[in-house]
């Protein structure tokens, strides 16, 4: 009988190489979430929407997480992504628990959701406390690993596993209050790296920080999202989706090659658990996201 560790080891290594180097980041800025980390995941389309709560021809999408509108290319097109947001005051649907929206920019998620170049801002509401926190994320999808051995010249599976190193960071030296205005932006240096900055455009105050990862971006996808993101500990679930009122986005552009595009020609997405949540609509160079 032959033992096949070499194949385990090189298998491990090749996943090791796949998973990006980021910081975990703990959410540790309430103590409710000291043993969760915070992330976005790429768009979870919904296959058969209910659609009878809002009725809008123009929303061609519904997904569970994400609202918004979303460029979309058949080949490497977007190098940067900004729009401009004014901070919301979140309201609870009711319950006691904690309840969340983000709104972000990023590169790719969608039609590429092997990465995401992205950032934003969280906003928290539990009872009538509000929180708000910056955060950027090189977010890198879900690899399996599977481990080998050799027994009597038959190659046999031993298990699957499922694994994502990456989390999101939150930005020091940044801080937002209702009625701020924010400019995001995400820019592309390259396939494997990117720099993610928030302006505070209210407090006159600007963090932004270069990421990189051994994940490749595509370059497919430009968005501007308001997310209902997900919380990990020993599995992800989404965070109770929170009443954020209206997040638009002013002043939106992607940079291709040839210049800036506005969200024109933007692939609309709702989001729907149950029901359709929010209304998604195009004005000029904004995008409109409400909650219903």
């Amino acid at each position: 009988m032959f033992s096949a560790a070499f194949f385990v080891q090189a298998l491990l290594a090749t996943a090791v190489f796949a998973i990006p180097s980021g910081k975990q980041r703990m959410a540790s800025r309430r103590s409710r979430r000291s043993d969760v980390t915070r992330q976005s995941k790429p768009v979870n389309l919904i296959a058969n929407p209910q659609t009878t709560t809002v009725t809008n021809a123009s929303h061609v999408e519904y997904s569970e997480n994400w609202a918004g509108a979303v460029l979309v290319a058949s080949t490497a097109t977007y190098k940067a992504v900004t729009g401009t947001f004014v901070v919301p005051t979140p309201e609870s649907t009711g319950g006691s628990s904690e309840q969340c929206a983000s709104a972000w920019v990023g590169i790719d998620g969608d039609t590429c959701d092997s990465a995401i170049l992205q950032t934003g801002v969280d906003f928290c509401v539990t009872g009538s406390s509000v929180s708000y926190d910056g955060w950027y994320e090189f977010y890198v999808t879900w690899y399996e690993i599977t481990f080998f051995s050799v027994d009597n010249n038959y190659i046999l599976t031993h298990a699957g596993i499922l694994t994502n190193l990456d989390s999101a960071d939150d930005f020091s030296g940044i801080s937002f209050s209702a009625g701020d205005s924010v400019t995001v932006t995400a820019t592309v240096i390259s396939t494997t790296e990117g720099t993610l900055t928030i302006e505070n455009n209210t407090k006159g105050t600007t963090v932004s920080k270069t990421v990189s990862s051994s994940s490749k971006l595509c370059e497919y996808n430009a968005e501007w999202i308001v997310e209902d993101f997900e919380e990990c500990g020993s599995t992800c679930e989404l965070v109770p989706f929170a009443n954020f009122g209206t997040v638009e986005f002013t002043g939106a552009e992607a940079t291709t090659s040839s210049g800036t595009v506005t969200p024109a020609a933007a692939t609309l997405i709702d989001i729907e658990q149950s029901k359709v949540l929010t209304s998604v609509s195009l004005s000029g160079s904004s995008v409109i996201v409400s909650y219903v």
